[in-house]
């Protein structure tokens, strides 16, 4: 079996493949100060729940945003599994070429759900993923991510907004009855909602018309349904692409990576593709 680990900076998203086939999966608050020990007891526990032995995690795969995070979870794969994690990181095979001015500024994250998006699309294609931050990801007709753009999240600008402004308080984040607010907690759905629809509209118009206007749009992310029932450019919401991603690159780097070592792996920073 194969475990896939996505550590973003509001959650930790974790499945398990008898590949092709997703069986579970979990969603975990991220904190940084959790210890290697803590985290091993949850996985544990969460193994559990589902009847599955972490013995028979033979494989795992890990993309990551935050950094203080990412050698906890090296140690509880080794603690846990008996297994030294796959780091999505210079020297892995994406099969994508990243044409950026700075490859490794990007996040781990962008290039798994741009490596799936074109995968399940062709391209171009655009992958929004609706996380910590509203990220757009492009891919182009060749297969290559050519970048993007990153948009605060709908909950980190609600978060924003309610703390510099004393009389609003935060709301839950769903669909109003009118777009015209009649009280203060319609009007930030309203705001909220409609407006982040209108945002997505109006940047993939825009990066159409530099990609070409047969350019496909895939979403993901906590909010991925929500906004895509308003805004009329998603055409498709794939709630697992990144963990689809993550099990898509390791299944590329499985024969190339037989037989090296994960510092091998690390030292060939310029195979990014």
């Amino acid at each position: 079996m194969l475990l896939a680990i996505d550590i973003g900076n509001s959650n930790i998203v974790l499945g398990v493949f008898e590949r092709p086939q997703l069986l579970h999966h979990w969603r975990l608050p991220s904190r940084q100060q959790s210890t290697s020990d803590e985290c091993a007891v949850t996985l544990h526990s969460l193994f559990n729940l589902v009847g599955l032995n972490p013995k028979a995690v033979t494989d795992i795969i890990i993309s990551c945003v935050v950094p203080p995070l990412l050698p906890i979870f090296e140690r509880t794969c080794t603690k846990l599994f008996r297994c030294e994690a796959l780091i999505v990181g210079p020297g892995i095979r994406t099969g994508m070429p990243i044409r950026v001015d700075n490859p490794h500024e990007v996040g781990a994250d962008r290039i798994v759900n741009s490596v799936c998006a074109f995968e399940l699309l062709g391209g171009p294609v655009i992958a929004i993923d609706f996380g910590t931050a509203t990220s757009f990801d492009c891919v182009s007709r060749e297969g290559e991510f050519i970048g993007g753009a990153i948009f605060p999240g709908i909950h980190v600008a609600l978060e924003a907004l309610v703390s510099r402004a004393a009389k609003l308080s935060s709301v839950e984040i769903v669909r109003p009855a009118t777009v015209i607010g009649r009280n203060t907690t319609h009007n930030l759905q309203s705001g909220m909602l409609f407006g982040y629809a209108g945002m997505v509209d109006t940047m993939i118009h825009r990066m159409k018309e530099e990609l070409g206007e047969d350019t496909q749009v895939v979403a993901t992310g906590g909010l991925a349904h929500l906004i895509a029932s308003e805004a009329k450019t998603i055409q498709r919401v794939e709630p697992f692409l990144t963990l689809e991603g993550l099990r898509l690159i390791f299944e590329r780097n499985r024969e190339g990576s037989a037989g090296r070592s994960q510092a091998e792996l690390r030292t060939r920073a310029k195979e990014t593709s």
